[in-house]
């Protein structure tokens, strides 16, 4: 009887250890769900990022896409004055560009058009000609004598050999050939148009620009 006492209370002894065990290795099924299962509240919030995130994050803005060529800020030379300006000196305007040379007749005609054009526009704040040297042989003393001699008196300057390289890449080969009488314009927003190659009149001048001119930023 006393074996079997013993050996019942160690049974007994045995069974509590086990129920120790398991109670301690054991966690709830509310522990569990505390421990593991996040709020939907803390799991959208760090999911999901808000709307002006997002805008942010993934929208250029319509500067950033549209850049301005490197020519707008290259440094010019007014023949006339001396004095330093740059393509992005007229932001918010109109910009006729004239690549010419003074030997070319051609270039002649075509700025005696360009005149023309500034007569019938009459005296305006919101645009430019500049007529742009693109002969490397020709500097700004002899360009300064020629705007001179022609009676012209909007901004004219020699372009250097980084514009001009730029200009062909941009505009095309032709673009150097001053007998082709190139002319670009730059619209308020500072997209540039190539017009035509050829000599062109006043009238279409005006026509080619006037949609330019009315425009706003």
């Amino acid at each position: 009887m006393k074996t079997k006492q013993v050996l019942f209370n160690l049974v007994l002894l045995m069974a509590f250890i086990v129920s120790a065990c398991s109670g301690a290795s054991t966690p709830t099924a509310d522990a569990m769900m505390e421990k593991e299962v996040p709020t939907a509240e803390a799991m959208m919030d760090k999911a999901t990022p808000t709307a002006d995130a997002m805008m942010d994050k993934e929208t250029p803005t319509a500067d950033a896409m549209m850049e301005a060529p490197a020519w707008y800020s290259a440094s010019l030379t007014d023949a006339s004055t001396g004095q330093a300006f740059k393509i992005n000196d007229f932001k918010g305007k109109v910009i006729l560009v004239e690549a010419m040379a003074i030997w070319c007749p051609t270039c002649l005609k075509q700025q005696e058009q360009v005149k023309a054009l500034q007569t019938s526009l009459g005296q305006r704040d919101d645009f430019v000609s500049i007529g742009l040297d693109i002969d490397p042989n020709e500097d700004l003393v002899s360009l300064k004598s020629y705007v001179e001699n022609n009676g012209f008196d909007w901004l004219y300057a020699v372009s250097n050999a980084d514009v001009s390289s730029e200009l062909s890449s941009l505009y095309g080969d032709q673009f150097l050939n001053p007998p082709s009488t190139p002319i670009v314009i730059i619209d308020r927003h500072g997209e540039a148009h190539p017009m035509p190659f050829g000599l062109k009149s006043a009238d279409e001048l005006l026509k080619f620009i006037q949609p330019f001119l009315d425009g706003s930023m």
